[in-house]
């Protein structure tokens, strides 16, 4: 499973750069990123990200109040990263509860230490890969690696499989979204897919096309940004070739 994160930085130039350096080892997945304490603080609250970054160039201490009043909403807190341009903050970051500073312009060896250090502190377990729909006495076991795509009816979800078969939940696909594996992936308000399966995505038609079955889905502007992302994920291992 990912490790999901956040950013807190005003600095769009630095944010890129962030966002390029763990783009690099494929397991983290970025949520959301803000530009001042107070709205970092509401996607803390809001996504319960396993890793927050913080730039602390800018308005220092805001960012250690914000720090501080995360303690009265949660009894579990994100690991924090600040970054910085030079180590003048580093001794406040360590004494807030800071996981690791980082120094601009990064340093691609501090980090990859840093990071394989936070792997070893907070491993993550793999997602099982059997699904039980529960229905009174009945309990249907599906494997997840065999699930196409998702499609919600109602208030009843269905499962397409890649042997053309049909499943029925008398639940509502909200609640898959949070217990499926991370390579499902909510783009529409009807559909989650398997990313696993995803062989095209057409962003001017507003579809991606499914391997193995002769199907499109479509995905909506709500959910482009997981589109945006799951292009990045799906192009890493790829030879590109421009028409």
């Amino acid at each position: 499973m990912d490790y999901t994160y956040t950013i807190i930085d005003s600095d769009a130039v630095s944010n890129l750069q962030l966002h390029a350096f763990l783009d690099e080892y494929g397991d983290f997945d970025c949520i959301n990123s803000t530009t001042n304490p107070n709205d970092g603080l509401n996607d803390i609250l809001k996504y319960s990200p396993d890793i927050v970054f913080i730039n602390l160039n800018h308005d220092y201490a805001s960012i250690f109040l914000m720090v501080m009043e995360i303690h009265q909403y949660v009894n579990e807190l994100p690991i924090l990263i600040g970054i910085a341009t030079s180590k003048d903050y580093a001794y406040d970051a360590i004494k807030n509860g800071f996981f690791d500073y980082w120094l601009q312009p990064f340093n691609e060896f501090d980090i990859r230490k840093s990071l394989l250090k936070l792997k070893k502190r907070m491993p993550k377990e793999k997602a099982p890969a059997t699904l039980c729909l529960k229905s009174y006495n009945d309990f249907q076991y599906l494997n997840t690696n065999d699930i196409l795509y998702l499609k919600a009816d109602n208030n009843t979800t269905e499962f397409f499989m890649k042997d053309g078969t049909i499943t029925n939940a008398y639940k509502t696909l909200k609640t898959f979204e949070k217990t499926l594996p991370n390579n499902f992936m909510r783009i529409h308000q009807s559909y989650i897919v398997n990313t696993d399966y995803v062989s095209r995505i057409n962003f001017g038609k507003s579809i991606c096309a499914l391997k193995t079955v002769n199907e499109h889905l479509p995905f909506s502007k709500t959910y482009k940004k997981n589109m945006d992302n799951l292009k990045k994920v799906l192009s890493r291992n790829t030879l590109s070739s421009l028409n």
